[in-house]
């Protein structure tokens, strides 16, 4: 599983950029970018599309903290934020730009694996929750569609709700269209209508 990831990771200082390199590639891990500031690691991301970032706090040009928000502006991304400094202020802007972990110097190679599996894991299941919130919005919004195109029926057609909605149903199957495709349909056409 390890070889699949491949990561972005970023620091000012050269050490910890080999540091990361070396220790990354023997625990199995694919490292696709190599940078040495956040402006660097924005320009290496947009080519290289990482499947996580582990990036130093501080460094020159843009910290690792913006260039995680300008990296996820154009792909969400799962990042690991390692620093020196260990305060209120960075915990506070690293869950706004929803770091998934968050290491303090000097950092260990054991301490890499556990992050990063962690990391991937609380990715996955923020991306799984944010899906089904989005199914949740669409479909509430079909069934308001529905609703409202079954109270067009009932009154344009004098029907009842249930055969309001079986007359949906039977537009739906008859011309191989989803129900709230048809739904919008008639709830359009009634709007055209309603146009003084």
């Amino acid at each position: 599983m390890n070889n699949r990831i491949r990561i972005a990771v970023a620091d000012d200082e050269i050490d910890m950029r080999d540091f990361y390199e070396q220790v990354l590639t023997r625990l199995g891990y694919q490292v696709v970018a190599v940078a040495k500031d956040g402006r660097d690691l924005v320009d290496q991301c947009r080519v290289t599309s990482p499947d996580l970032i582990i990036t130093d706090l501080r460094m020159p040009v843009m910290d690792g903290l913006q260039a995680i928000h300008f990296v996820a502006e154009e792909r969400a991304v799962p990042a690991i934020v390692v620093s020196a400094y260990h305060n209120d202020e960075y915990l506070e802007r690293a869950r706004d730009e929803h770091v998934q972990a968050y290491l303090v110097k000097p950092i260990k190679s054991a301490d890499l694996e556990p992050a990063i599996v962690l990391a991937m894991k609380r990715f996955e299941e923020l991306e799984c929750a944010q899906r089904e919130a989005r199914d949740l919005r669409s479909a509430l919004e079909e069934r308001k569609i529905v609703e409202r195109a079954k109270g067009i029926l009932m009154d344009r057609a004098n029907l009842s709700e249930p055969e309001a909605f079986r007359r949906l149903q039977k537009l739906s199957n008859d011309k191989n269209v989803k129900l709230a495709e048809i739904a919008r349909m008639i709830v359009t056409a009634e709007d055209a209508f309603a146009v003084a």
